[in-house]
Order: structure tokens, then sequence, then C-alpha cells
């Protein structure tokens, strides 16, 4: 049996005016996604429990078949995973954003998309003027960046009480009563206050600002955590699996259940990501793995920016690039399951995650088809196939 799972992030929505009335994924030309629907069954799952915020790390988890309330020890270990960082016992992760704030509201969590070459002289420079044995700054992808603290021989100063609020949650908010709070707030507040002056004059932020873009003003702290462990996914549901993604969140995290991570050239992470190319990588993963996952960061990123012509284009690129040859492929090698969700829902209204139901689509061999004919959100809604403890859908998934 073969398997693949679609995850185009955040795509779950509500009804847009400027859409008629319609959702997202309503007014999307899918017939792929609606192909699935047909064949098989739509369903709505939580992946987002209440005590969480509604991050993807926790959503991801969760659709890759994990009980966050046991597993998630926080969003930066696992994009540590990714980079292949060790977390000793007394160590913490701690996603390090570069942002702009101007004015005290946060106009851009990206800092204007900066490219990974920028941010890594900017890492260079804070990691030269603030870093020591026990503080690690290190440079990712694009505005995506890490801070390690190492307790070695003594315990840290931060405790799962300690909370940073997501930059992408504060897009044109005011960002004063934010900051870091519970134990060590104190020390990550001092970091981020101190590369402002660190930020204000660097030559990266001079050239940016020559050529019209905006500059990385500070370095934002938050989503802090500790090493996890987590079993292997071919422990626990018997499949040998590969990601697909251009986010290191998701490395991460196929890093830590034993799946390959596999490099897709013209990937971003963004709306340019090369659709058709993670499409052919992803037919010629099946070849080596049982399954398959595919994550896109589009649909995400353009309810993050509030552009719903973005948010249906991304999902039409899904659509054509990724979900019918994936599906065609699937159907070439006999026995074969699809599954298409999102972790959970960024609507454009808010442009930031929510809390709730998000739709899916699965099918293939031995699913007995509803009475659903297309993908979407209403018609998730109607459905009597639910989840409210979303990781276990995987175990639906792969027939357990």
């Amino acid at each position: 049996m073969k398997y693949a799972l679609i995850i185009p992030d955040g795509c779950a929505d509500e009804p847009q005016e400027s859409l008629g009335g319609k959702t997202p994924l309503q007014a999307a030309n899918v017939p792929a996604m609606d192909a699935v629907a047909a064949a098989g069954t739509v369903g709505r799952a939580n992946h987002t429990p209440a005590a969480f915020p509604p991050g993807s790390d926790v959503a991801n988890l969760s659709l890759l078949g994990y009980d966050p309330i046991q597993q998630f020890t926080g969003r930066a270990a696992l994009e540590a995973a990714a980079q292949g960082i060790e977390l000793g016992p007394n160590d913490w992760a701690i996603r390090c954003n570069l942002v702009t704030v101007e004015d005290g509201i946060m106009k851009d969590f990206t800092a204007g998309h900066i490219s990974s070459p920028e941010a890594a002289a900017l890492l260079k420079s804070v990691q030269e003027k603030l870093g020591s044995e026990r503080l690690e700054f290190h440079a990712g992808i694009s505005y995506r960046n890490l801070l390690i603290y190492r307790g070695e021989g003594q315990p840290a100063p931060f405790s799962p009480d300690t909370r940073g609020t997501p930059p992408h949650d504060l897009t044109d908010k005011p960002v004063l009563d934010d900051y870091p709070r519970g134990p060590g707030c104190d020390l990550l507040y001092r970091l981020m206050s101190e590369t402002v002056e660190l930020f204000a004059e660097h030559p990266v932020n001079a050239a940016r600002r020559a050529a019209g873009k905006l500059p990385a003003t500070n370095v934002w702290l938050w989503g802090l955590g500790s090493a996890p462990q987590l079993r292997p996914f071919a422990e626990v549901y018997g499949k040998r699996g590969a990601m697909i993604c251009a986010v290191d969140l998701l490395r991460g995290l196929a890093r830590l259940i034993g799946w390959r991570s596999i490099e897709v050239p013209g990937a971003t992470g963004y709306i340019d990501t090369d659709y058709a190319a993670k499409g052919r990588y992803a037919v010629a993963a099946l070849d080596e793995v049982d399954m398959v996952c595919v994550h896109v960061e589009a649909t995400d990123e353009a309810s993050h920016e509030g552009r719903v012509d973005e948010k249906v284009k991304a999902l039409e690129e899904i659509d054509r690039h990724i979900v019918a040859p994936l599906h065609d492929a699937l159907n070439k090698h006999g026995q074969y399951r699809i599954l298409i969700s999102p972790d959970h829902p960024t609507p454009l209204r808010t442009k930031t995650h929510a809390h709730g139901y998000v739709p899916f689509a699965m099918a293939g061999s031995n699913v007995t088809p509803d009475a659903a004919k297309s993908y979407d959100d209403p018609t998730a809604n109607r459905s009597t196939l639910v989840f409210p403890e979303g990781w276990r859908l995987m175990g639906h998934f792969v027939g357990d």
C-alpha cells in the first residue's frame, strides 16, 4: 500500500465577501481535490487543542498522528532538529524571527521576506555581540532563525510557563503588551532590545533601505521548547515516510519521527514556490517509501498577508501540480490511499492562525465513498466523519 498526505497549510477559512460568500476552497478551481472527495470521504478534524495556541507546530504534530497534549514540548525544538542541533536535558531552543517593528507596531513579521544570506549576516553580528557559551544564534531560512540556550551545569531560567507571542499573530498590531513573559523573560527581552541598536546601522539594513526594502529592526524571540521524544513513525504506524517541505518546522518533525526529508530546488516556503517541482519529487518518492507527505506553506502565507487572490491561486497550483499527478501515480502503484488536509485554519480576516476544525478528503483502497462531491469547508462541516482529537485521523488513514 502506498500513501500520500498533502498539507495545504492554513487553507481552511471563512466565507469571503470578495468571493461571493464562498470560502477560498469553494472558490478555487480544484478538480483533482474534488475528484478525491468524490471517490472517497470528506470529514473534519481538530488538530489544535484548546490548551495550546493554534500554531503549525502543534497542528502538524497532530496531523502526523502524535498527540500534542502528551508529546509537544515547543516549536523551536522541532526546528532545531531540522538543523541537526542536538539539545541536552537542560537546553532550550527559542525561535528567533527577524521582524520589522515601526512605532511600536509589527509592520512585517518576515522583515520584508529577508533573504537567507542577509539573515545569516545579521545573525553572525548578533552572535559576535550578544552570544556566549550559553547563547548560540543559528541562522535558518530567511526570517526563521534560532537561539539555543545551553543549560549544561545549571538549570535553565525557562520553564513550560515561559511564553512568547508568535510575531505573525501581531501583524499590524501594537507589540508593547506581547513581549516574552514568565520565567527567563528578562533575558529574552534584553536580547530583543539590544538587537534594535545593533541592527539600526547594520550594512544589511542600510542596503535594504537603499533598495526600498524593509529593514530587520530586531529579533523577536518566541516558541521556546526543550528536547522532544517522539517514537518513530514506523514503530507507531508501520510505514516508512518522506517529507517534502520548505520550512524547518516540518523538516524537524520528519527527522524526529524517522522520515527522510527531501530537498526540492525552487521550494521557497512562500507563494512563489515551485509547485510542479514538489509534485515531481513526490511522485518519485513513492518508489522509495510507503508514505510521502507534501507540505505547502503558500496558502498560509497568503492568509498572513490578507491576500485572498493569492490564497485561491495557491490552492489551484497545489491541485494542478501536486494533487493531480500524485493521485495519478498512486493509482498506477495499485493499492493506495490519499489524504488532503490543512493543519489549522488561517482566516484571511484575522491574518493569523485560529483554533477550529479543518476539512479533509480521503480516498483510495477500501475507502467507502460518501455523498460528498467536492472538497471544501461547508461540505466538511456537514459530514458526520469527525475527529475531535485530530491526531487519531492518521490511524484511520493508514487503516489501523
